[in-house]
């Protein structure tokens, strides 16, 4: 049998992600952000309203960076996602976090994050369904301690997601399947293909 439950924001797992951008001044600003995906492969989306300092720095700058959050650092990300650039302009030191400039678009990297997606600004979406940021992805690094045979080893990464109903962080270890090979278990069955 199922129950109701009183929440739609429930699609598990939500990424943790690090939205990374310069301030007028220069230095940098860092948010926690659930709400972004891939749009495509090379595009990102981004929900964030216009009241984030990092939205207002992604429009100005034109560039912005987006980390995936390891479980290493979880103190540091959730901390980014408290804390509103608006009112602490200095967050990112108070990490004790370090960055470095891209050398393609004008937004840092942040060091400690094991992977970096450096993104270029295309649109900023505001209308009744639109869904805020949206950018280009010109370029990925990833650090070597998370690469095995010159590919991301997500087992290494130790990537955390947000679960949305109890507030939690949870990390992504282990692979349990192979995709686009298990299925064919069922679809070799003489399983009927729509």
């Amino acid at each position: 049998m199922r129950k109701n439950i009183k929440t739609t924001e429930a699609i598990f797992p939500m990424p943790v992600l690090m939205v990374a951008t310069y301030n007028e001044d220069g230095s940098v600003d860092v948010m926690n952000a659930a709400w972004g995906t891939m749009l495509s492969r090379d595009q990102v989306i981004l929900n964030l309203t216009e009241t984030h300092k990092t939205v207002k720095n992604i429009k100005e700058r034109k560039a912005f960076t987006v980390s995936i959050a390891d479980s290493k650092h979880v103190v540091e990300a959730d901390y980014f996602g408290i804390v509103s650039g608006n009112n602490t302009p200095n967050k990112f030191e108070n990490s004790g976090l370090s960055a470095t400039k891209s050398a393609n678009i004008d937004a840092p990297i942040i060091n400690e994050f094991p992977i970096c997606f450096e993104c270029e600004f295309i649109e900023y979406q505001n209308d009744e369904y639109g869904a805020g940021v949206i950018g280009k992805v010109v370029n990925v690094t990833a650090d070597e301690s998370v690469i095995s045979e010159d590919k991301v080893d997500i087992s290494k990464v130790n990537a955390i997601s947000f679960d949305p109903y109890t507030h939690g962080y949870y990390k992504v270890t282990e692979r349990v399947g192979e995709a686009f090979k298990d299925g064919l278990q069922l679809k070799n069955n003489n399983i009927r293909e729509d």
